[in-house]
């Protein structure tokens, strides 16, 4: 089955750095997040229709572990390449491998919740099964169904 692999290009900026000019740790996170955005984009689903079509209040981060291995300096362009590793009932693991160069300078994976109101009080989230549908656009299959689906309508 083949899988969705975004792939971001990130220009690191000044105030990315600390002072010794080298990526400051946060700021790696805040490049994941976007790059989990990008990589939902890319299989077709924008977050404020995500959000409304199946009606979850977001996909929170709830556990992030990373590997630094080489740093990245002001002036470098860096590139990350994400994609989910598995899915659970309700939550879904992503990889990110950032690449200075051809160097794999960090490795972060976060397992994220398909988070929904909980019914017995509104105040706390609460998981909620990730739809098969969901997970067919991230293996490409939900754009195979609809290229059959077209093809039968034609012959009809």
């Amino acid at each position: 089955m083949k899988r969705i692999v975004s792939r971001k290009k990130i220009d690191i900026e000044w105030g990315d750095c600390d002072p010794a000019q080298i990526v400051h740790f946060p700021r790696y996170f805040f490049f994941f997040d976007a790059c989990t955005a990008a990589l939902f984009k890319k299989a077709g689903l924008f977050k404020r229709k995500m959000l409304q079509t199946y009606q979850i209040v977001g996909i929170p981060l709830v556990d992030v572990r990373a590997s630094f291995m080489a740093p990245s300096r002001f002036g470098d362009v860096v590139v990350v390449d994400s994609e989910i590793v598995e899915w659970g009932r309700s939550s879904f693991c992503v990889r990110h491998r950032l690449f200075n160069g051809k160097v794999l300078s960090v490795e972060c994976l976060e397992t994220r919740v398909w988070a929904t109101h909980s019914a017995a009080d509104p105040e706390k989230l609460e998981g909620k099964p990730v739809p098969r549908e969901v997970i067919a656009m991230f293996s490409g299959e939900k754009r195979a169904r609809r290229v059959r689906t077209h093809s039968r309508r034609k012959k009809s």
